[in-house]
C-alpha cells in the first residue's frame, strides 16, 4: 500500500469535481498534495482548503496536454516532499452527440485532454517513480473506455485509449521486472459532477445517465480503496463493468440493441431532469 511516507501525491483536474474529493482525501489521510487544475484559482482554493483542515498542500495551474508542464508538476512533488508517490491523472472532459456532430476542435479537445493528457502525466510520473522503483498512477477512465456508447463516440475512444494505455504501460513495467510501481485505471458510472450538471438535458448524453449515477465522493473514496490495494481495472459499480464487457464482445447484437438502450436512458435522463435543474 502507499503511504505519505512514499512521496507527495499530485492530482490532475482537481479544481473541482471528483479531483477535489480525491484531493482532499488524500489530504486528510496525511499526503502532501499538490492540486493541479487549468483554473490556478480553482486549484489554489483547493489546496488552501487541505491546509485549513489541517493537511498539507501546494497548488499550481496545469493543462495536461503540455508535456513538459506535467514534468514541472512531478519535479515539484519531488522537491515538496522528497519523492512522487501518487499520480492521479482525473482531469477530462466530455462533449456529446452523434460522432460527425463534433467540431475538429472539440474532437482534438478531447482526445488530447483525455487520452494525450493521461499519457502526459504518466509518463512524468514515470520519470520520477522508476529511478526510486516506487510508486502508483492512478487514471480515472470510464465505463465508457469498456464498450460503444451512442452519443459519446470520440469521448469513448479517448477513455478506451486511456485503459489500454493504462494496462499496456503496467504489462511494460512487469516485464522490466519492476514490481513496486503500480498502474490502475478506475472506470466508473456516470458521476454528478459539473462536466454532466448542463447535460441533464440534452439528448445526446442520455448514455450518462443509463446506470448508477454517483456522486463524486463516492467514487473518490473507490479512488481510495485502489490506491491502498491496487488494481490493474476496477469498475463502478462491478455489475456495470461485468455488463459492459459482455456487450463489447458482441458489437453486432450492441448495435442492433442501441436505439433500445438509448430509449431506456432518455428515459432514466428525463427522470433525472425533472428531480434536479440543470443549473444545480
Amino acid at each position: 500500500m502507499s503511504s505519505p511516507h512514499d512521496g507527495g501525491g499530485v492530482v490532475t483536474g482537481a479544481g473541482g469535481g471528483l479531483g477535489r474529493e480525491i484531493a482532499l482525501r488524500l489530504g486528510g489521510l496525511g499526503w502532501k498534495v499538490h492540486v493541479t487544475d487549468l483554473d490556478e484559482a480553482l486549484a489554489a482554493a483547493v489546496a488552501a482548503e487541505i491546509r485549513d483542515a489541517g493537511g498539507s498542500a501546494s497548488s499550481s495551474g496545469l493543462d495536461v496536454r503540455d508535456p513538459d508542464a506535467c514534468r514541472v508538476a512531478a519535479e515539484a512533488a519531488v522537491a515538496e516532499s522528497g519523492a512522487l508517490g501518487l499520480w492521479v491523472n482525473n482531469a477530462g472532459v466530455l462533449s456529446t452527440g452523434p460522432v460527425w456532430s463534433h467540431t475538429d476542435q472539440q474532437r482534438r479537445l478531447m482526445m488530447e485532454v483525455n487520452a494525450l493528457g493521461t499519457m502526459h502525466g504518466t509518463i512524468a510520473a514515470l520519470e520520477m517513480m522508476r529511478p526510486a522503483h516506487r510508486g502508483h498512477v492512478v487514471n480515472v477512465a470510464s465505463l465508457a473506455g469498456l464498450v460503444s456508447v451512442p452519443g459519446e463516440g470520440v469521448y469513448a475512444a479517448s477513455k478506451h485509449a486511456v485503459l489500454g494505455f493504462s494496462t499496456s504501460a503496467l504489462c511494460d513495467l512487469r516485464v522490466e521486472g519492476e514490481r513496486a510501481i503500480h498502474i490502475s485505471a478506475v472506470c466508473p458510472d456516470g458521476m454528478w459532477t459539473p462536466m454532466l450538471f448542463d447535460r441533464v438535458r440534452d439528448p445526446g448524453a442520455a448514455m450518462s445517465f443509463s446506470g448508477t449515477l454517483f456522486q463524486p465522493g463516492e467514487i473518490a473514496d473507490l479512488v481510495l480503496r485502489v490506491v491502498a490495494k491496487p488494481r490493474p481495472v476496477t469498475t463502478a459499480p462491478a455489475w456495470r463493468g461485468v455488463q459492459v464487457r459482455l456487450f463489447d464482445l458482441a458489437p453486432g447484437l450492441a448495435a442492433r440493441l442501441a436505439p433500445f438502450v438509448v430509449r431506456l436512458a432518455r428515459r432514466q435522463q428525463a427522470a433525472y431532469a425533472r428531480k434536479k435543474p440543470a443549473s444545480s
